[in-house]
């Protein structure tokens, strides 16, 4: 950076190494990197997108076409580049689906602003007009929006089918769709007069092997821990689970104790003794009728042997998330106390069974009554498809999950965004201004999505957009891109639907990332931190070895000898 002088000597203000740019070539840098890093995902936007490759530093290949994972694996280093992955995360972490979309519209939208500050407009006018603009889209959506009752099956499977309709696994989404439904449904609580669903009651196993259609929803828990004991039964039906929070083992003391044993007798007196009070911990259990115990804890080989006896199925040290979703499927109590234990705290599964898996054995809990934690099994042929097919369920369990808390929808296919777009020209005409030409060209940012769309399922972009102009202009809003049939269509006789909550996010994540990446007009970037000088002689400097160059100095040794 150049510093000012002031008689002859120069002022440091920034450390060495420091750069700074201002003003339009700190706008364009940043936008431009923007642009990239929404070009980079544009090509993966709907049901004809592209997949991405990514391979990690460590050889490791992800194959996807999910926004939020492209960008999560991308090494990024420029800070507003950052700021789309942010994008990115924050759509994902909110609706859990249009990542991809938001991405592309908040590019756009900062392309378009590019054109305004070429010719001189300011960009905090930009700004105003993009959020005004922001406003009245969320106002349209609205209005548009088509109610539904929040657990109408019907509408929750044509929703979900729309999320993965863009995934690997688009040709076993009916049956993916159903498992997605099912299980949102099963976890969904009402609360007043309205619903809510969590995720995290939703657990999703995965397993190598078989086929995607022999991913199954397991109405409870499987967890990854097999039989602790081999002469236990590795199948319980009726099951009465005991969850356990406590180590069923001898506690050692909290402080030093000594015990002097000098017989043989005392001995076997002092052994006796801990395996009656194991015994009696073992006893305690099995007085409430419990057929299985789960336990968070250790439990003592000789508290095993005892359980065996009484033919419960035991196993242990399972997690505490997993244990969280036992109560809530079993409807069981964690017990802390087992003096306190009774046959209420019993948690009840129609089966407990360990099962192989692959090359694994693990235990399922199933068949719970109303459970409000199920289990999604997915299945599939290698390791990516897995992966890819739990990326998939995790977007279509958002959408369904979106519905639920929010029962309001909007048709597909870039449809509710021509017809916001439509709406925002003609409310840019009642602006007084320059204000006036940022609405019109947040309305031709939001066009980007369904002319993506047209692209890359292989059509003319002109065609379709003029098609679909006017169609709009006739009142037909729910006319958007069918891909599958190469031409525009009706998406609400088509079946594509998209919760408004999705929509209504993308507007807001594109419009705030814009905006913050517009204000900035000043670059200034710190010096990269130098390492710190080696010791004197290099490396291998040993207590008097003279950095080993030529061993000179060695033990007080003449230097070449």
């Amino acid at each position: 950076m150049a510093q000012p002088e002031f008689g002859g000597t120069p002022v440091l203000i920034l450390r060495e190494g420091s750069s700074r740019s201002k003003g339009r070539d700190a706008q364009h840098a940043n936008i431009m990197a923007a642009k990239i890093i929404a070009e980079t995902v544009k090509s993966s936007l709907g049901p004809k997108g592209m997949d991405k490759m990514l391979v990690d530093s460590f050889g490791d290949v992800t194959i996807t076409s999910d926004g939020r994972t492209i960008l999560d694996e991308m090494d990024i280093q420029h800070p507003a580049a950052k700021m789309m992955v942010e994008v990115a995360k924050t759509q994902d972490n909110e609706v859990g689906d249009g990542t991809t979309t938001a991405v592309v519209v908040s590019g756009e939208l900062l392309g378009k602003a590019e054109e305004l500050i070429r010719k001189n407009v300011h960009p905090t006018i930009i700004i105003d007009g993009y959020k005004k603009a922001s406003i009245k889209a969320l106002e349209r959506l609205e209005k548009i929006a088509i109610e539904v009752k929040p657990k109408d099956k019907k509408f929750l499977k044509k929703i979900a089918m729309t999320s993965m309709a863009s995934k690997i696994v688009a040709e076993n989404r009916d049956y993916l769709s159903d498992l997605a439904v099912n299980a949102i449904l099963s976890v969904a609580e009402k609360t007043g007069t309205k619903y809510k669903a969590d995720l995290d009651d939703v657990k999703i196993q995965k397993k190598p092997g078989e086929s995607i259609n022999d991913s199954k929803l397991i109405t409870g828990i499987i967890v990854d821990k097999e039989v602790v004991h081999p002469g236990m039964p590795k199948r319980v039906e009726n099951a009465k689970i005991a969850l356990l929070d406590i180590a069923l083992e001898i506690q050692k003391t909290e402080f030093d104790a000594k015990i002097n044993i000098e017989s043989p007798d005392q001995m076997e007196a002092f052994l006796k003794q801990e395996e009656n009070m194991l015994k009696t911990m073992v006893d305690k259990v099995a007085k409430t009728g419990a057929n299985v115990v789960i336990c968070q804890k250790g439990i003592d080989d000789l508290a095993q042997h005892f359980m065996a006896r009484k033919k419960i199925l035991v196993i242990r040290r399972v997690k505490k998330s997993d244990m969280e979703g036992l109560t809530k499927a079993t409807n069981g109590n964690v017990i802390s106390n087992l003096d306190s234990i009774v046959k209420s705290d019993l948690g009840y599964a129609a089966i407990v069974e360990e099962r192989k898996i692959g090359d694994d054995k693990m235990t399922f809990i199933e068949g719970c009554r109303n459970p409000h934690s199920v289990t999604i099994l997915i299945r599939g042929g290698t390791e990516r498809i897995v992966d890819e097919a739990e990326r998939s369920l995790h977007d279509a369990l958002c959408v369904i999950r979106d519905v639920v808390e929010e029962p309001k929808i909007v048709a597909g296919g870039g449809a509710p965004e021509l017809e916001v777009g439509r709406t925002l020209k003609d409310y840019a005409e009642t602006l007084p201004g320059r204000e006036q030409l940022a609405v019109i060209l947040f309305a031709e940012a939001l066009e980007a999505v369904p002319i993506t769309l047209a692209e890359n399922a292989g059509l003319d972009p002109i065609d379709i957009i003029s098609e679909l102009r006017a169609s709009h202009e006739k009142g037909k809003i729910w006319v958007g891109v069918d891909v599958f049939n190469g031409k525009i269509g009706d998406m609400n006789k088509a079946d594509v639907f998209e919760p408004l909550a999705v929509k209504k996010q993308i507007i807001k994540s594109a419009t705030e990332a814009a905006t913050l990446i517009l204000k900035i007009d000043d670059i200034i970037a710190g010096g990269k931190a130098k390492m710190p000088p080696g010791p004197p002689g290099g490396p291998g400097g040993m207590g008097g070895m003279g950095g080993m160059g030529g061993m000179g100095g060695m033990g007080g040794m003449p230097p070449g000898v």
